[in-house]
């Protein structure tokens, strides 16, 4: 299939979250100059008509579906009926709305959490359904699993252009700092921030989990790449391929943000995955690597959190 050109129009659902602003900043520097986007308010991706309407009228070339209901270890414990069913409806109502509309082009993207708990390190995209997901995020991964089979369906039977990308913990610009729902890295700069200078930190589990982190403008410029290819297939693993444990992350982030207190570790709060690195060999084949290091992404991500803590206080 065709590779998409920089005038293509391009549909992209999501872009005030995380990865979606990433991808908007980045379609933009390269050179993409037809991007559509839409708040919630004006269109409600969780309404099948709506969504619908909006892609015959529409008529894009290609859909990047960046918009789901994310969170950290305690919001996937505490809400997991709305973690499935909303993200599970969010990808129906826009993939199959995207074929109905004749959409050649789809990107979803998925999670790491989609591959089984017990499973080897680096994590190859053949791993997925050979076991069991972790269970604080199943309903999650179980959403996730369903949309990534929907895209390959559809390219299937139909010949489209429809493939996901599986991505590790994401941070930057835009993230999610409420300790309530977020992930680990924002909920840690937070915590060392708000704990200035000395203060103890405390910090869920033993700090053994190993995890793997991408900076946003990162994810964004592998999944523009993979996207104008106009030839990847299936789902593809988006990331370093390597990791840190959560305590070395937890001392990078104090050491970035100049705190010189104790890290009080919760052992009586799960850990989650032991360990969470995905294999990026298809990836670097595909021709793409991570160009941004953690610390150095980090040191980023804090700045725009400072930048912007006026808003996020009077979010909250």
């Amino acid at each position: 299939m065709p590779a998409l050109k920089k005038q293509s129009k391009i549909f992209l659902a999501g872009h005030r979250g995380l990865v979606g602003s990433a991808l908007l900043r980045r379609l933009e520097v390269h050179g993409f100059e037809n991007v559509v986007t839409r708040s919630r308010t004006e269109l409600d991706l969780t309404n099948q008509a709506q969504v619908r309407a909006f892609l015959k009228d529409e008529r894009p070339e290609a859909v990047l579906l960046a918009a789901a209901k994310v969170g950290g270890i305690h919001a996937n414990n505490t809400y997991p009926a709305d973690f499935i069913e909303q993200n599970m409806v969010i990808e129906h109502n826009v993939l199959w709305g995207a074929h109905l509309a004749d959409v050649p082009h789809a990107l979803f993207l998925g999670s790491s959490c989609v591959y089984p708990r017990e499973t080897p390190q680096p994590i190859p995209e053949s791993a997925l359904l050979t076991g069991k997901p972790e269970p604080t995020n199943a309903p999650f991964a179980i959403a996730k699993i369903a949309g990534i089979f929907l895209c390959d369906s559809i390219s299937r039977q139909y010949g489209r252009n429809y493939f996901s990308a599986m991505l590790p913990n994401i941070y930057g610009p835009n993230d999610n700092f409420d300790l309530k729902t977020s992930h680990v890295l924002p909920a840690l700069i937070r915590k060392f921030h708000e704990a200035m200078p000395n203060g103890p930190v405390p910090v869920w589990g033993t700090g053994k989990p190993k995890r793997e982190f991408l900076y946003s403008d990162d994810v964004a410029d592998a999944l523009i790449h993979l996207l104008s290819r106009g030839d990847v297939q299936g789902h593809v693993n988006v990331g370093t391929g390597s990791s840190v444990s959560i305590k070395e992350l937890a001392e990078t982030v104090q050491r970035v943000v100049g705190h010189s207190g104790p890290i009080e570790w919760d052992t009586s709060m799960p850990d989650g995955f032991p360990e969470k690195t995905m294999d990026v060999t298809l990836l670097t084949d595909l021709g793409w690597k991570t160009q941004i290091p953690l610390e150095d992404g980090i040191r980023m991500a804090y700045q725009w959190y400072l930048d912007h803590l006026g808003a996020l206080v009077e979010r909250a």
